[in-house]
C-alpha cells in the first residue's frame, strides 16, 4: 500500500453487497470520481437511493496512491481548448478547475489541506527556451524552492497539497452519513444500462455511473477506453528543521521542475518529502497487477532524482505505485447517455478534476441545465486507442522519446 494508506492504520474494510438490490444510481468505483458524485447527488436530493460497488476499498485505486496535489492544472491547455471550442469555454473549464481546488477545501474533511500553490522549476537551458514570460527568475523561484540548479520557475496558485488517504476515506465516511450504501470488497463484473453485475449480486438502477479510471479496461468491452500507465512513488522519512530551512515549500507549496518526464513532489503535513514520476512501462495488452505497482529500477530513479534536486541523501521510507487512465487524445471526459454515466481519462491530473466530475455528473444524473453541464468536457467521448501491439509499441514508444528528450536537454 501507499504511506498515505498505511498512515491510517488499519483499514476496516466494510460489508459486501449482500445480494441482488435496486437503486436510483449505482456506482461502479469507490475512489474519488464514484464518492464525489454520490456526496453531491446525496446533498443535492437526500432521498435517492445510491449505491457505490468498491472491489477493494474506498481508496484502494490512484485515489489513495496518487501525489497528493489538488490543482487546476488539465491534460490539454487553454490554447488547443480554445481552437477546439472557443476562448470563453476554454476560459471556463480551466476556472472551473481551479474553483475545484477550493471547493475541496470548503468541504472541511480531514485532508491536511494546504493551499501554498505549485512552482514548476526550471533547471537547464532548453527548459529556460520553452519558458513563458511570466516566468520567475532564479532567485523568486529559489526562494520558494530551494532546488539544486534552478534558473527560474513558473508559479501558480490554483494547487494545495494534502493527504489523499485522509481525503478519499473521510469522504467515503461523510458519503455514508448521507444515507449513501458502501459496498466493498465487491467487484464489478459487467456494466450496462439499467444494471451492474458483481461477484456478489445484481444492482438494478435507473442510472449506472462508471468511475473506475485506470482499472476501466478490466470491464468486458472497455479494453481501449483508457490506457493504464503507472506512475511511481516514494516517501522520505520526516526530515529535519534545518534541512526544510534549506529546500523552503514553506507554505507547503508542491513542486516540479519542466522536464518532459513528469516528476511531482509534495512536503507532507508531518514534514516528509513524497515524491514520483511517470517511466514505468506501459503493460501489453493494458493489464493491471498488484506486482507492477513496484519497479526497483524507477524507485532507484526517483531516489537519485530526488537527492539530486536537493543535494541531500534521502532515506526512503516507503515506496508504492498504481495505474492512471490515459485516454488516446489525453482529453478527460464527463457525461451520461441512455442512462450510462462516466468521468475519467484524468491523465494523473485527478484530485480537483474528480471533485468537479463528481459535482457535474450529479447535475446531469438530476437534469439540471447548469454552467458545469455547459463545460467543454462534458459528454467528450475520446477514441479508442490502437490494437495490440500497437498500443504497446506507440505508448512505449512516447515514453521513451520524453526521456531521451530530457537527457538531450540536460
Amino acid at each position: 500500500m501507499s504511506f498515505w494508506l498505511e498512515s491510517l492504520g488499519p483499514i476496516e474494510r466494510r460489508s459486501a453487497l449482500p445480494g441482488d438490490r435496486d437503486a436510483d444510481v449505482v456506482i461502479a468505483g469507490g475512489g474519488y470520481t464514484g464518492l464525489w458524485t454520490a456526496y453531491y447527488l446525496a446533498k443535492t436530493q437526500p432521498d435517492l437511493r445510491i449505491v457505490v460497488l468498491e472491489a477493494e476499498f474506498c481508496g484502494f485505486g490512484a485515489s489513495g496512491r496518487n501525489g497528493g496535489w489538488a490543482s487546476g492544472m488539465f491534460p490539454v491547455s487553454e490554447e488547443k481548448l480554445t481552437r477546439r471550442y472557443g476562448a470563453g469555454p476554454a476560459r471556463a473549464m480551466h476556472a472551473a478547475l481551479a474553483g475545484a481546488v477550493d471547493e475541496i477545501g470548503r468541504t472541511g474533511i480531514d485532508c491536511d489541506y494546504a493551499k501554498g500553490g505549485v512552482i514548476s522549476l526550471i533547471r537547464t537551458p532548453g527548459q529556460l527556451r520553452r519558458a513563458p514570460a511570466t516566468a520567475l527568475d532564479a532567485g523568486a523561484a529559489r526562494a520558494i524552492c530551494n532546488a539544486e540548479g534552478v534558473l527560474g520557475g513558473v508559479y501558480d496558485e490554483n494547487c494545495a497539497a494534502l493527504h489523499p488517504g485522509k481525503l478519499v476515506r473521510g469522504l467515503a465516511a461523510e458519503v455514508e452519513k448521507l444515507g449513501v450504501a458502501v459496498y466493498e470488497n465487491t467487484r464489478v463484473l459487467s456494466l450496462t444500462a439499467g444494471e451492474v453485475v458483481t461477484d456478489r449480486g445484481t444492482v438494478r438502477a435507473d442510472t449506472v455511473v462508471r468511475a473506475l479510471e485506470g482499472y476501466t479496461p478490466e470491464l468486458p468491452g472497455y479494453r481501449r477506453e483508457v490506457a493504464p500507465v503507472y506512475s511511481l512513488m516514494i516517501a522520505t522519512e520526516p526530515l529535519p528543521a534545518s534541512v526544510w530551512d534549506r529546500i523552503g515549500l514553506k507554505r507547503r507549496e508542491t513542486f516540479t521542475d519542466e522536464r518532459r518526464m513528469i516528476i511531482y513532489g509534495q512536503r507532507t503535513a508531518d514534514d516528509r518529502l513524497a515524491f514520483g514520476g511517470r517511466g514505468a512501462p506501459y503493460h501489453f495488452g493494458s493489464r493491471v497487477r498488484a506486482d507492477f505497482d513496484r519497479v526497483p529500477a524507477v524507485f532507484g530513479k526517483l531516489r537519485h532524482t530526488l537527492g539530486e534536486l536537493f543535494g541531500i541523501e534521502v532515506p526512503v521510507a516507503y515506496r508504492w505505485g498504481g495505474p492512471l487512465g490515459i485516454p488516446r487524445d489525453w482529453m478527460p471526459g464527463v457525461g451520461l447517455r441512455d442512462g450510462v454515466g462516466w468521468a475519467g481519462g484524468y491523465v494523473g491530473d485527478g484530485v480537483a478534476a474528480t471533485n468537479l466530475a463528481g459535482r457535474t455528473l450529479a447535475d446531469l444524473i438530476l437534469g439540471r441545465q447548469t454552467e458545469l453541464t455547459r463545460l467543454p468536457w462534458v459528454g467528450h467521448r475520446s477514441r479508442r486507442w490502437e490494437p495490440e501491439p500497437a498500443r504497446w509499441l506507440g505508448i512505449n514508444g512516447g515514453l521513451q522519446g520524453a526521456a531521451l528528450l530530457d537527457a538531450l536537454d540536460r
